[in-house]
This record gives C-alpha cells, structure tokens and sequence, in this order.
C-alpha cells in the first residue's frame, strides 16, 4: 500500500510549474505552443497576438527570510560529465512560480543573472541591485 507520505522529484515540481503557467497564460488569454521533445531550450512558445515569447518555466524557493531564489542556468551530465548552460540566448523570458504563495513572475532573460536569480519581498535598505519581487510579478499581461 503507497505510503501517505509522498516526496515531489524535481520532475514532478517542474511539471506541475509548467502546468500551472501553461494553465494561467491560457486562462488570459494566450495561446501557448509547446515544442516537441525535451531537446528545446525553452519549456512554451507564447503567442501574444503580435510576437511569439519563447519562455523558460522555473521554480522558485525560498532562499532567505525575504527572498526567493531560481535557476537561471541549465544543468545536465552526458557521459558522467557535468554541463552548465544559461539561456541567454535561447529565451526571451522566464516565467517563475513560487509555490507558496502561488505566484508567478515574468523575468525578461536580459535582466536575469547568469547561475541563480534573487527576488525579494522586503528590505531595511533600497539599492539599485535589489530585484524586488513586486516589479516582476505577472499579473496575466505580458510586459
């Protein structure tokens, strides 16, 4: 008998991020195209009416008590040899959802960082190098 307990794999969280965009960007009205096989840099193809976006699905954690922090960079093994890649110039946007509060945001690929991304909700000072969780938040209209 399965147990109660169940442990979601990285597969299985990434599913259910795409599922959940691919869910919201229809809901507001996109039409939204996925590629055929997993050999693609980016997870959609969203339709806008005017420009096709090619978008890269993440999933976002919490990093430290007033940000959460993404992957911006790719990893795979081939042949016991570890790979990096960013997407730099293979996307136009990620759409990142952060589970806990059912939240996504839109991420132009210009403004990400090359490894791991930060978002915060809060902070005891303002700097210019601060990526403020509000300013990227996708409220059904792409930017």
């Amino acid at each position: 008998m399965p147990s109660n307990e169940w442990y979601a794999n990285s597969k299985d969280v990434g599913d259910e991020t795409e599922a959940t965009v691919i869910a919201t960007l229809v809901a507001a009205g996109y039409s939204v195209s996925i590629p055929f096989g997993d050999n693609d840099e980016y997870d959609l193809v969203v339709d806008d009416g005017a420009c096709f976006h090619r978008v890269q699905c993440k999933t976002a954690w919490q990093n430290k008590d007033r940000t959460i922090r993404f992957n911006t960079h790719s990893q795979t093994t081939k042949d016991g040899d570890y790979h990096e890649k960013t997407y730099h110039d293979t996307i136009d946007a990620f759409l990142v959802r952060y589970p806990e509060r059912e939240q996504l945001y839109w991420i132009d690929v210009a403004d990400a960082t090359d490894q791991k991304m930060e978002l915060r909700y809060e902070a005891d000072i303002d700097h210019p190098s601060i990526n403020w969780a509000t300013e990227y938040e996708f409220d059904g209209r792409i930017p």
